[in-house]
């Protein structure tokens, strides 16, 4: 049978056998690509809203046809975006940090309204403002009439290094710096939200949970795209032969080149001490790099200790600003299974559009991307367009309803440890607070 089979399609004509492959690619295109994304949200206010209010969320996801593939995806969105996205004209400015340090915030606030609502970018690895994947989300939002600003990481961004500590995933004292600033810069009614990408979406997603109460009072709406949630299992995908850790090499050596920028600083402090700079100037892989410094130069005993610190997927419970978060299944720098929706499902603050598709920093779209208009940029105007200007104030009453739920579910956790008398207090206090809401 399988010869008979074999003999037939040798002898077809070669037209007829490219019609039957298409054919086929056809049918595994709106079989295994094309599908509505999965919404990993606990039920009540958060995903009431999101529903009601983005539609792009009710739609399947139509990757582009022809590049489906997670890998291709990647690198086909960054190589469109720097070639088609002009430079954008910022107005830098330098802030300066309470160890001596300096950061450089990009704005853009052409053309917005003096009430126009502002969204804090935070970049990736090595990224900064000019990055393609940044001035895409920025396009879009002064289409949208935000205005923006870009946060700079130490040593990025065209800035020099004042001092020897660089950045890493599971600090946010910066970012608090940051926040604080840019709240008091901006007009006392104009709402803020934050956005952060890839690393930058552990930097924001550690100050979400670990300063809850300080990001609630600052920020009103927070978003993370392509975010490795659980970082071992990230490392551990991105140094997967071949493609994957070409791709991760990629980065090493961008790390590489941040350090060597600022070589003089360093030359000094550590030609005694057990940092090897010229070692860590071969390194070959992100795990590698942040072993032999970012670990250590943040006082971690393991690369190990820092990667638990950094992860984000253990730590949703403690987020009480509305978070959504895009994420591909397919992402090549994070496995579908450190995702978490299980989490996700019994969180009061935390929303995950799971696409089938899209790549790390992805999302193409249409038979030919464009780079004004894709899945990721318009997910990021629907949501901090409806977020932040409000103009219902149903997103306002929603998020009240989500901290009532999540007060109770934090009164319930602590209730379990504690005797039945501080459960009564605790009690009467969350009744308190919900009359300040009212």
């Amino acid at each position: 049978m399988f010869y008979s089979m074999y003999a037939y399609l040798s002898h077809l004509p070669r037209l007829h056998a490219l019609g039957i492959a298409v054919f086929a690619y056809v049918i595994y295109y709106l079989i295994q690509v094309v599908k509505r994304p999965i919404i990993a949200c606990a039920e009540g206010p958060f995903k009431q809203y999101l529903f009601k209010k983005m539609p792009t969320l009710e739609h399947k996801y139509w990757p582009t046809f022809w590049c489906v593939e997670s890998r291709a995806q990647t690198v086909l969105a960054s190589l469109l975006r720097s070639k088609s996205l002009p430079r954008v004209d910022y107005r830098r400015e330098i802030l300066r940090l309470k160890d001596g340090g300096e950061v450089a915030l990009d704005w853009l606030e052409e053309g917005c309204d003096e009430r126009a609502p502002c969204v804090l970018i935070l970049p990736g690895l090595t990224g900064e403002s000019q990055a393609e994947y940044i001035k895409c989300l920025v396009f879009a939002a002064q289409q949208a009439g935000m205005r923006v600003v870009v946060f700079n990481n130490r040593g990025l961004g065209g800035i020099e290094l004042k001092t020897p500590r660089l950045y890493c995933a599971a600090n946010c004292e910066d970012l608090c710096e940051v926040v604080h600033h840019v709240r008091r810069t901006l007009p006392l009614n104009c709402k803020l939200g934050a956005t952060g990408i890839s690393m930058g979406g552990l930097i924001l997603g550690n100050y979400l949970a670990r300063k809850s109460d300080e990001a609630r009072t600052n920020l009103s709406a927070a978003k993370i795209i392509s975010v490795p949630w659980d970082v071992h299992k990230g490392s551990a995908s991105i140094e997967k032969p071949v493609i994957n850790n070409l791709l991760g090499r990629h980065l090493a050596g961008s790390l590489c080149r941040t350090l060597r920028n600022h070589l003089e600083i360093y030359r000094d402090i550590y030609q005694d001490s057990e940092i090897d700079i010229q070692r860590i100037l071969r390194c070959k892989t992100i795990k590698e790099f942040d072993e032999l410094f970012t670990a250590k130069q943040f006082g971690y005993a393991h690369v190990n200790d820092y990667y638990t610190d950094a992860t984000l997927h253990n730590k949703l419970d403690h987020i009480c600003v509305p978070l959504l978060c895009l994420s591909a299944a397919d992402d090549p720098f994070q496995p579908l299974d450190a995702i978490p929706i299980k989490a996700a499902n019994q969180c009061t603050h935390v929303a995950i559009v799971i696409t089938a598709r899209g790549g790390h920093i992805g999302f193409l779209e249409g038979w030919w991307p464009s780079t004004k208009d894709q899945y990721m940029c318009r997910l990021f105007t629907e949501y901090f367009t409806k977020a932040l200007y409000d103009e219902d104030g149903e997103f306002e009453r929603a998020s009240n309803k989500m901290h009532e739920r999540f007060l109770a579910k934090q009164t319930v956790q602590l209730a379990a440890t504690l005797n039945a008398p501080s459960a009564a207090v605790l009690v009467n206090q969350l009744e308190q607070h919900k009359l300040k809401l009212m």
